[in-house]
């Protein structure tokens, strides 16, 4: 029983990581939900969404010290991805 609650709980690297990806994904939802709504468009309040966004991750990692290009994703990967999909909305639109 003791290997078998071993395997169930991840490393802390592939939990950060796992972490990362779930809020990357619930706030692009969000985001989404609400550029939908905008009375500017779809892309543009997306695109301006994503950049706030990715803003606010690169604080965050300033204020918790993370390391770029670290074993596990941080808050840095997180604003690279925002970037990322902004200009990529930006260019589609």
């Amino acid at each position: 029983m003791k290997h078998l609650k071993y395997q169930l709980t991840a490393t802390g690297s592939e939990a950060t990581t796992a972490r990362v990806l779930f809020r990357f994904v619930i706030r692009a939802v969000l985001l989404s939900l609400f550029a939908l709504f905008a009375a500017d468009g779809f892309a543009k309040t997306l695109a301006n969404l994503f950049v706030l966004t990715g803003l606010y991750c690169v604080v965050a990692a300033i204020i918790r010290r993370e390391e770029p290009l670290g074993p596990a994703l941080t808050h840095i990967d997180e604003a690279a991805a925002y970037a990322i999909g902004a200009g990529m909305v930006a260019w589609a639109s």
